[in-house]
């Protein structure tokens, strides 16, 4: 049972530029790699639950401690643009044409 795959649609989400070969051969591959997970739902037990960890694992919690840190002006020394007194990055998100 063969799997489309919206190549441009995914390549536009992950904000990459592929030719039509690499779009060709990612079809094929993502296609392949959804049948295989299908299959492992197929024999995974209705009575075994999901889990993250084969083995189940307490978390380990330790107090919080305060200890020596930078000030804030230490921290922004070196910062390429300050402002407000915090570190000033360009946009991560871009709006939809």
């Amino acid at each position: 049972m063969p799997v489309e795959i919206d190549v441009d649609h995914v390549a536009r989400l992950a904000r990459l530029g592929l030719t039509d070969d690499e779009k060709d051969r990612l079809r094929t591959q993502l296609g392949l790699i959804l049948e295989h997970a299908a299959k492992v739902s197929e024999v995974a037990a209705a009575d075994v639950p999901p889990t993250a960890q084969p083995v189940p694992r307490p978390n380990v919690y330790r107090p919080d401690q305060v200890g020596p840190c930078l000030t804030p002006e230490e921290a922004l020394a070196n910062a390429p643009q300050v402002e407000d007194g915090r570190f000033r990055v360009p946009p991560l998100v871009e709006a939809e044409e």
